[in-house]
Parts: structure tokens; C-alpha cells; sequence
């Protein structure tokens, strides 16, 4: 099952949205539009390597989406098997950790991510407010071409849970919430990232990172 859906001008990309039962599909859709990509909205490995691009994006508990998605995991693997960008927005960012103290509760055995860029997801301290929702800053801790002409923007936020990645470079950006969590991760490779905002509600911020990224796939 899939939607396909272009923009009015030429695009620059082909952009698969992954379809496993949680995101705001949607405004991820419009925003890509905008931002120049053909996107496509499906469940189908066959697309997901045919795209010059992939977004997995995700709202809700980690151990949901993993569930949700595993099917699709031998596939979302290969993907950044074959160095084709793999956009995580939000939970689909956590979700390219190796796993969450979220999906550790209430007794039940931990859920494992994708573990595409080694690390975890550990809950704000007690005491800070949760969820960590609204706007905030990003710092740029190095290069990626994601994060070009970001610096110092502010973007939108709804979260409980930050990604600890194991590797301190696999940090992009930071944002500080009392204390600073990585905001945006990329792994070793520079082809799988993701941004713990949604960038499709994220403004000028976000429709700049969304072009950012139909560039990168643009280039592949």
C-alpha cells in the first residue's frame, strides 16, 4: 500500500516516507514537498531501495514503534546497508539507537532499535518538566551537511526520552533542557541520522534541514 504525491516543480529527489502504523505522515509529506522531493508514503521494501532517500518518522512510545516497524527491519537495514540517507524524525530518530529506557518498563524485557548508531534513550531527571515541548535551540557541535545554515535556529520540540549515543561524534547538534541532550545524530558514515524535533513544525528552521536533506539525496 502506498500514496504518491508530487510537488508542483521539478523535483530534486525521491523521498520514501516509511508507513508502519505511527507519524505524522502528512505535514512530514508537505514539508518534503517543499523542500523539492517526490515523496512517496508506503509500506514496500521494493520503494524503499528504488528512493533516492528515506524518512522514518514516529510519534509515541519507543517500544510501539519498534514493534510497528519490525517488520520492515531487515529493510530499513539495508537501506543504510547501501549508504542511501535515512532520515529518523523524533521517535524515528530514537529508534536508530539500540534501544530506550522506555521500552524497559513496567517489567517488560527491553526492545531492541535498529541499532544503526549505537546508544540509548534515557528519560529527563526527575524534577524537569516533561514532556520537553517547544521551541528551543540548536548548537552545532560539527559538520554534517544536514545542519548547514542552522546553527543557533530554533526548532520545535515534544519529547520525554534523549538519545546517549555511545560515540560522543555521533553528536551533530545539541540543545540544552536544563541539561544539553543531543538534538540531531548522524552514525559514522554520515548517511543515517535523525532530529529528536519535527522539522516539518519547525518553520523556516525545519523547511531549511528538509532541503538540506533532499540535497543529500539529491547528491546519492
Amino acid at each position: 500500500m502506498s500514496t504518491v504525491s508530487s510537488p508542483q516543480e521539478e523535483s530534486l529527489a525521491s523521498v520514501v516516507i516509511v508507513d508502519y502504523g505511527l507519524g505524522n505522515l502528512r505535514s512530514v509529506t508537505r514539508g518534503l514537498e517543499r523542500a523539492g522531493a517526490d515523496v512517496e508514503i508506503t509500506d514496500d521494501p521494493a520503494a524503499f531501495a528504488a528512493a533516492d532517500g528515506v524518512v522514518l518518522p514516529g510519534v509515541g512510545a519507543f517500544r510501539e514503534g519498534v514493534e510497528n516497524a519490525d517488520p520492515l527491519r531487515e529493510d530499513l537495514l539495508e537501506v543504510a546497508e547501501n549508504g542511501t540517507p535515512l532520515f529518523g524524525i523524533c521517535l524515528g530518530m530514537q529508534m536508530l539507537l539500540t534501544t530506550s529506557e522506555e521500552g524497559d518498563n513496567d517489567g517488560e524485557s527491553a526492545v531492541q532499535g535498529l541499532d544503526l548508531i549505537p546508544g540509548t534513550n534515557v528519560r529527563f531527571a526527575e524534577g524537569q518538566k516533561v514532556p520537553h515541548m517547544g521551541w528551543n535551540e540548536l548548537h552545532v557541535e560539527r559538520e554534517h551537511p544536514l545542519v548547514e545554515g542552522v546553527d543557533g535556529n530554533y526548532a520545535y520540540f515534544v519529547h520525554s526520552y534523549y538519545a546517549v549515543p555511545d560515540d560522543q561524534n555521533a553528536t551533530v547538534a545539541m540543545t540544552d533542557y536544563e541539561l544539553e541532550f543531543p538534538s540531531i545524530v548522524a552514525n559514522e558514515a554520515g548517511n543515517v541520522f535523525g532530529t529528536q524535533f519535527h522539522p516539518e513544525k519547525s518553520g523556516e528552521t525545519g523547511l531549511q534541514i528538509l532541503r538540506n536533506f533532499v540535497e543529500i539525496c539529491a547528491e546519492e
